[in-house]
């Protein structure tokens, strides 16, 4: 028994050699052939001194923070300026956010309610859509949200006058069962 666990430990000791063998070996084929030369070109930590921050740290911004100015109660709220919506429930709490891709034409900062839905149709830009959730027509162009059904979410053609405000399609079902007509749609900057 004592042989087999000499080979065994001989062994380990063996293959944490090689692998101490192998760093080794791509420390030093990636170091520089003068460790005391200077660079060339200050690297970012170089460049700046080192020094205590100077203000109050920024904090992440929270995505579920819905934006102070969407009004009160049960609402969708859409953010141009983040490209996000929130689904705000009756407290208050956002269910639900997710980032979108905006149409070419935008509605302007304000209150709508949703006037009309469609479960499956074809966009303005020729792209099969589904969950269509419209709220508002900025000259003569309906707007709305959407999802495409093949799961795409490109960017408009900025040729096209197009008004549909497009998300992903587990976004665009959440959308679909959240605002149903005459629900209440937020519009900020």
């Amino acid at each position: 028994m004592a042989g087999r666990s000499s080979g065994f430990v001989a062994g380990l000791t063996a293959a944490a050699l090689a692998v101490v063998g192998f760093l080794a070996y791509q420390a030093s084929a990636n170091a520089p052939a003068d460790l005391s030369a200077r660079p060339k070109s200050p690297g970012p930590a170089a460049s700046a001194p080192v020094s205590a921050p100077t203000g109050p740290a920024q904090k992440p911004k929270d995505p579920l923070k819905i934006p102070a100015d969407s009004g009160k109660g049960p609402r969708v709220v859409y953010a141009l300026g983040e490209k996000r919506v929130w689904l705000v429930d009756a407290k208050g709490q956002a269910t639900s956010t997710f980032s979108v891709m905006p149409s070419t034409v935008s509605p302007a900062p304000g209150t709508y309610r949703v006037t009309s839905r469609s479960g499956t149709v074809r966009g303005s830009d020729g792209v099969q859509i589904e969950h269509v959730v419209r709220f508002t027509n900025v000259d003569d162009v309906a707007v709305g949200f959407s999802a495409a059904v093949d799961g795409t979410l490109p960017s408009p053609d900025p040729a096209r006058r197009t008004g549909g405000i497009r998300m992903k399609k587990a976004d665009g079902n959440a959308m679909w069962l959240f605002a149903t007509v005459g629900s209440k749609i937020v519009v900020v900057a």
